[in-house]
């Protein structure tokens, strides 16, 4: 078998792969999507930035607790 040979093979078998997309599984959902538009993308955004605002937020109260206040409320329990 050639290279042109395998090269068409190839590409025949990708063109049939992607002939298959719109009509599987996921397909009704690839035909109902649309692009968003601004007010939706802005909502979005907001939301997301607010989620990793206060996980952010979260994970540093737990890094403070554990590098600065569980240290010393260690030792002051442990002189007790």
């Amino acid at each position: 078998m050639g290279f042109i040979d395998r090269i068409k093979k190839t590409q025949d078998q990708f063109d049939s792969h992607l002939k298959g997309v719109g009509h599987g599984k996921y397909g009704r959902i690839l035909r109902m999507a649309r692009k968003p538009d601004t007010d939706e993308y802005v909502k979005v955004l907001q939301i997301t930035a607010l989620g990793a605002v206060l996980i952010g937020g979260v994970g540093f109260v737990i890094y403070i607790f554990f590098t600065q206040i569980g240290p010393w409320l260690w030792t002051q329990l442990q002189g007790l």
